[in-house]
């Protein structure tokens, strides 16, 4: 995430928090898909642009083993107020800035924390995202999904809609599978898009 786009959620931090700080304000088939996902994960999540904190809760009061990071201070402070039994830090997608090994994380949740990566620089995120990953380890993506790659005058700054398939194909370019793509449509809203995948094993030689 670029300083502006972090400074840009920053200011307006107040007014997120209210609208969606609360995981009530996720769809309910949302949250049903998210805890199923993360059910099958084994392993320390990472909650990736946690924002005030909502997701990481969630999932903290189902039993993960979660902590969540986000760029914006404004964000991280109010979901460690918010939440204080559940970790929380600085911390973006290109940088996970996990334990010295790699491969530690069971599971990473990127909950529309990539729409405002230009598309050409997102794959520096997903390698991120494989590279802290085990192999079998679960990656869990929502963004907004369109019928073409283009930008859009998000609330905040500047998004990108992705077609499922692309965005697809771009994850498994990064070292995953993917294993579930669908996309959901509500009246008066932009289309849902969420992408399950998993870390493809080391390939071996011989």
């Amino acid at each position: 995430m670029t300083r502006t786009v972090r400074d840009a959620y920053g200011a307006r931090s107040a007014e997120y928090i209210e609208l969606f700080g609360g995981i009530d304000a996720a769809a309910e088939a949302d949250r049903t898909a998210v805890l199923a996902w993360a059910r099958g994960l084994a392993g320390p999540v990472v909650d990736v642009g946690c924002g005030p904190g909502q997701w990481t809760n969630f999932l903290s009061e189902h039993d993960l083993e979660i902590e969540g990071i986000d760029p914006t201070p404004e964000f991280v402070g109010a979901a460690q107020r918010r939440h204080p039994g559940v970790r929380f830090r600085i911390g973006q997608a290109e940088h996970l800035d996990v334990d010295d090994d790699d491969e530690s994380l069971g599971g990473i949740l990127a909950w529309y924390s990539l729409i405002h990566i230009d598309p050409a620089l997102i794959n520096s995120a997903l390698t991120e995202f494989a590279r802290g990953l085990r192999p079998g380890g679960g990656l869990a993506l929502g963004f907004f999904e369109g019928p073409e790659l283009a930008s859009f005058d998000h609330a905040v700054t500047t998004a990108y809609y992705w077609p499922l398939e692309l965005l697809s194909a771009r994850i498994e370019a990064c070292g995953f599978t993917v294993t579930g793509a669908d996309r959901r449509t509500a009246p008066h809203a932009r289309t849902h898009g969420f992408i399950t995948a998993i870390r493809k094993p080391h390939s071996t030689n011989g």
